[in-house]
């Protein structure tokens, strides 16, 4: 059974940072590219960070100020968040897909997590 279990949001004042979990089991983690993703109302869900073997990608909007890291012996995963905006509210979850090319599109994740809710207040 694999399972995606992301925690570490939660409500912070703008400027402040939070660090993202996600946990991973049921697949070779090491073999997988994994991608942070968040999804506000009414919006598209978007790629903010990915990290394969090979590569790492970050969105416009989180360049300068989240980390993706991974961690394959504890097959997890982490979004490392400083210097958040009100902007950045949004559900984030984690999703992996085969191979070590990181794509935007949702459709090429093979596996989600159930998400983190992250709040920035003003």
């Amino acid at each position: 059974q694999v399972q995606l279990v992301e925690s570490g949001g939660g409500l912070v004042q703008a400027g402040g940072s939070l660090r993202l979990s996600c946990a991973v089991s049921g697949i070779i983690f090491s073999s997988r590219a994994m991608g942070w993703y968040r999804q506000a109302p009414g919006k598209e869900r978007e790629l903010v960070a990915g990290i394969s073997s090979i590569t790492t990608y970050y969105a416009d909007s989180a360049k300068g100020r989240f980390t993706i890291s991974r961690d394959n012996a504890k097959n997890t995963l982490y979004l490392q968040m400083n210097s958040l905006k009100p902007e950045d509210t949004a559900m984030y979850y984690c999703a992996a897909k085969p191979g070590r090319h990181i794509v935007l599109s949702t459709t090429a994740y093979d596996y989600w997590g159930q998400g983190t809710q992250v709040t920035v207040s003003s």
